[in-house]
């Protein structure tokens, strides 16, 4: 490629990148949504946004990096004095039981349903078995699920991405070593990986600490150091071991949130804007290598293939990793509706997939399109329904819990949404109050009064609460509403204001 090419694929890639995310924060939607078609579209109209052309064989390199500081990152999120008790066990069964059983599940319909050798789906099984705490976290700050809850699913996220990818490896290995179709990698490979990672993350750990906790560096140095080292350590263990970095990173961050001696600021501006840079131009490059004509015939055979991990294989997962645990039935049944696929399935597809094609393994030209195919059906499953759907859904699967009184707002309409109508959870104020009435009132001008519960409610308002002269609060709802109490107060939503 000439340098003009060059110069107009890198730009047009980290344009496209946050140009996509800019445009799904406005939309309130996960950015994979946006991403995915975007870098796939750009693909298919210009050759300068391929890495496979624009970096050649370093791509593939540079994408093990990059997800490297990714995982890094999410290790810094991580806090093991919050993993103790049940929490733990079934982060480590989610974890156990998951991987197998996804991978046999994945591995045994992708054969059914795309008529992949025994090779190809043993590859594509063990890539679908991987999550990641950059699909799984944006989510959960949307739905906002319990505090438990959230920890369990992102120390899942984290902790099986490095060994989803460190199993990949020992597969694509043994596989391109018994091209007849047996495995000639001994278990004990995965291990000698791990080893690795460990060893690498132990130097890692005594290198930051030196410059973090000796050296007393400063906010951007400190940064930057931290960089340097995740990439140098990753750089190293991936010479030695393929994808042993990943595991390095991963216990990086553990260490360095979790020892000693190391300050880390709850916000880190430099690496969280740096690795929502890296995801977005991942996710571009990456889908930009899957072809119009790469997914022909494949997209229903994928909707069933993603119908099995949905449907079967996660609900499985999440009831063998939550039986006889402490976890309520909706915090079960929660667990068992998230397991959304990222940058880290979508990486190593593009990894083993292509190098797999290039030996010539029958059906592995179909690994990365299936693969596109599964991120973009989970994400919009788990992602992309409605506002008043979730809350819905949310309800249902609280309410399993009858410590908690669960109250959602109507949906603005009887026919609204796929299941909002017709679940569970106390209907809050008056059914009229939708949250788009009351988004609408609220940026109009109206505003939360106060007033005795004797008194008359004033025209053009709207009862929210009652404060009992006890200080308890009740909420309204259109089936009960507590007797007034003249020496009670009534939380009432204003007037809009007249605009004249």
């Amino acid at each position: 490629m000439t340098t003009d090419q060059v110069l107009f694929g890198v730009g047009l890639i980290v344009v496209l990148a946050v140009g996509s995310q800019i445009l799904a924060s406005q939309l309130r939607i996960p950015a994979l949504i946006i991403l995915l078609p975007v870098g796939f579209t750009a693909g298919a109209l210009t050759m300068d946004v391929n890495p496979q052309h624009l970096l050649g064989a370093s791509f593939q390199p540079l994408v093990s990096l990059a997800v490297a500081v990714i995982l890094y990152d999410a290790g810094l999120g991580l806090d093991l004095a919050k993993l103790r008790g049940h929490t733990r066990r079934v982060v480590f069964r989610l974890i156990a039981v998951g991987v197998p059983v996804t991978w046999a599940l994945a591995a045994v319909f992708a054969g059914l349903l795309f008529g992949m050798s025994a090779q190809a789906t043993l590859m594509i099984g063990v890539i679908l078995v991987v999550s990641g705490p950059t699909v799984v976290g944006p989510l959960l700050r949307f739905i906002r699920p319990t505090d438990r809850l959230q920890r369990v699913l992102a120390w899942e996220g984290s902790l099986i991405d490095p060994v989803g990818a460190i199993v990949g490896a020992v597969v694509f290995h043994a596989v391109l070593a018994s091209p007849g179709g047996g495995l000639g990698y001994r278990p004990g490979q995965f291990v000698i990986s791990i080893a690795i990672g460990v060893a690498g993350a132990v130097a890692g750990v005594a290198v930051l600490w030196l410059c973090l906790h000796k050296l007393d560096l400063g906010e951007v140095l400190g940064t930057t150091s931290q960089l340097a080292c995740v990439v140098g350590v990753a750089a190293i263990c991936d010479v030695v071991r393929d994808d042993a970095g990943l595991v390095s990173a991963i216990l990086m961050g553990l260490a360095v949130a979790n020892l000693r001696g190391f300050d880390i600021p709850a916000r880190r501006p430099f690496f969280e804007t740096l690795v929502q840079l890296i995801i977005g131009v991942l996710f571009i490059t990456i889908s930009a290598t899957v072809g119009p004509a790469s997914l022909h015939h494949l997209v229903l055979p994928a909707l069933g293939l993603v119908a099995v991990l949905v449907i079967a294989a996660r609900p499985l997962v999440a009831f063998l990793a939550t039986i006889r645990t402490d976890l309520t039935r909706g915090e079960r049944q929660f667990t068992g509706w998230m397991a959304p696929r990222g940058i880290v399935a979508a990486a190593t597809a593009s990894t083993f997939g292509t190098g797999l094609a290039t030996h010539h393994v029958a059906g592995a030209a179909k690994i990365l399109p299936v693969t596109f195919l599964v991120i973009v059906a989970t994400v919009a499953i788990y992602g992309l329904t409605g506002e008043d759907d979730f809350n819905a859904l949310a309800a249902t699967i609280l309410t399993g819990d009858a410590e908690t009184a669960v109250y959602r707002l109507a949906p603005p309409r009887p026919s609204h949404g796929v299941v909002a109508p017709f679940t569970g959870g106390q209907t809050l104020f008056a059914p009229s109050l939708t949250r788009d009435t009351i988004d609408l009132r609220y940026n109009s001008g109206a505003r939360i009064i106060t007033q005795a519960a004797g008194s008359a409610i004033p025209p053009g308002t709207d009862p929210l609460f009652f404060i009992s002269p006890h200080g308890t609060l009740i909420p309204l709802t259109p089936a009960s509403t507590p007797a007034p109490v003249a020496d009670g107060t009534l939380v009432l939503l204003g007037p809009t204001p007249d605009p004249g």
